[in-house]
């Protein structure tokens, strides 16, 4: 089974010839402007743009927690909106935090289904561990499970 590579570096510049999908977690009730989103906006409009309508028109299509969006911002890279964190507060009244690793494992099986159709691989920062407030030691086995075993590269970037 493949290994996750660790970089140093920034995840919305992929370091990989070929196709490239930027996997990244949005919450669930439209907000967008705090974390990673901020670096993928200030290269792409797109995903923002299409997250928004995405949201707006929740009531016509499969938004919502473990849905995924792909979003093609230039000839070999692909963003992935993946909801899988609820609300934006980080430790709600009853100490949950917003991550929901269902929705990731949801998420991260639709774009393993994804990249290999495109041959791609998978370029992330350590996703649902900023703003979402989980724990990379849920996260790894997950991407492990969805992706690694499935033979797709994944390249996780730690800014720096």
């Amino acid at each position: 089974m493949k290994q996750i590579n660790y970089l140093k570096g920034d995840a919305t510049s992929p370091q990989k010839e070929g196709n490239k999908i930027i996997v990244h977690i949005c919450n669930d009730i439209g907000g967008w402007g705090k974390g990673f989103v901020v670096a993928v906006s200030r290269k792409w409009s797109e995903p923002e743009l299409a997250y928004r309508s995405w949201y707006r028109n929740r009531e016509e299509n499969d938004f919502g927690l473990g849905a995924t969006q792909l979003i093609k911002v230039s000839d070999d890279i692909y963003v992935g909106n993946m909801i899988a964190q609820h609300g934006i507060k980080k430790v709600t009244d009853s100490g949950k935090v917003p991550i929901r690793y269902d929705a990731v494992m949801k998420c991260l099986r639709t774009i393993a289904l994804e990249a290999q159709k495109l041959e791609a691989s998978i370029h992330m920062p350590r996703i649902g561990c900023g703003l979402a407030g989980g724990k990379w030691d849920q996260i790894e086995p997950i991407i492990e499970e969805t992706l690694l075993i499935k033979g797709i590269e994944v390249f996780v970037y730690d800014f720096g």
